[in-house]
């Protein structure tokens, strides 16, 4: 199945595509934007500077542990953490990195009591923060979640992360059009920005427009260091659309074989579902299937 952090089709099929495609967080990535899901999960490290009355072997400590976590060596990052915070308990980079560790092993209710002791040390530290709200994703509190990143957003105005982070939300919450708003006027101060963007496409996915959805993520995947995770969102809107082939050229640069087919069948079935809800609600015609064609071309409106 398709697990990235912003992973998270129409208002009607969202119910039913949520468990499947976003639970897995972010990380939107959320990560990143978790915000919007991977598992890609989307780490968040401080981005503080370290407090002037730490010494030389806590800054090289502290940039040796991220170094790990960013590397996946979990176990290694948590011991040097917790070997921070033995002997500084109000280490609030120390308190984060124990709180990243937690959550990157998916223990998001621990990693929650980390993230709020460090911001109780520090209210203006968003690094915490952005820990807070997306547990607050994780355990589907989106009201939490929201007003989170706002707050974030009055400390950092514009954050990259924190848009994302509330573009996710506000999506999941069901509120599509607020999470629209929020990503378009973000994108006005973080221009390109390809986690703000695969956010922006994959909300129009979830809110029934996969075709507007898809020329927005074409516009992120033609860059070589787009993220995965907009390639997979723009295979799901591919597979919305009936265009398996393009969907499957897609997800074979990330995925195994059978993944990509458990993919495709999943997409097949929510294309199904959502052709049958249009048809018990609306007389409006079914969606056509987008021919065929290769996936780094132009856009397909």
């Amino acid at each position: 199945m398709q697990t990235n952090l912003y992973s998270f089709v129409s208002n009607a099929a969202v119910k039913s595509a949520v468990p499947r495609l976003r639970v897995v967080l972010l990380g939107m990535a959320v990560l990143g934007m978790t915000a919007a899901c991977t598992t890609t999960v989307q780490r968040v490290t401080s981005t503080q500077p370290v407090t002037r009355n730490s010494s030389p072997s806590d800054v090289s400590e502290l940039r040796i542990a991220d170094s790990a976590l960013d590397s996946g060596n979990v176990d290694v990052a948590r011991t040097i953490y917790e070997r921070i915070v033995h002997a500084n308990p109000a280490s609030v980079p120390g308190l984060t990195g124990l709180g990243n560790t937690l959550y990157a092993v998916g223990d998001f209710t621990r990693a929650a009591v980390y993230y709020r002791r460090a911001s109780q040390l520090n209210a203006a530290d968003t690094a915490p923060l952005i820990g807070i709200a997306r547990v607050a994703i994780h355990q589907r509190d989106f009201d939490e979640a929201i007003k989170t990143y706002r707050h974030i957003l009055t400390l950092t105005p514009g954050d990259p992360l924190a848009c994302a982070g509330l573009g996710a939300a506000l999506d999941l919450s069901g509120d599509h059009a607020g999470a629209q708003a929020s990503l378009r006027e973000a994108l006005k101060t973080n221009p390109g920005d390809p986690i703000l963007s695969s956010n922006l496409g994959l909300s129009l996915i979830l809110s029934g427009n996969p075709r507007e959805g898809a020329n927005v993520l074409l516009d992120v995947t033609r860059y070589p260091a787009a993220p995965p995770q907009a390639r997979q969102d723009l295979a799901l809107a591919y597979g919305l659309l009936g265009n398996t082939e393009a969907a499957s050229e897609i997800l074979a640069k990330d995925l195994p074989k059978a993944s990509v087919q458990d993919n495709l069948r999943y997409y097949e079935i929510e294309r199904l579902r959502q052709t049958q809800r249009s048809a018990a609600t609306t007389s409006s015609p079914k969606v056509a299937a987008v021919p065929s064609q290769s996936v780094s071309s132009q856009s397909i409106r």
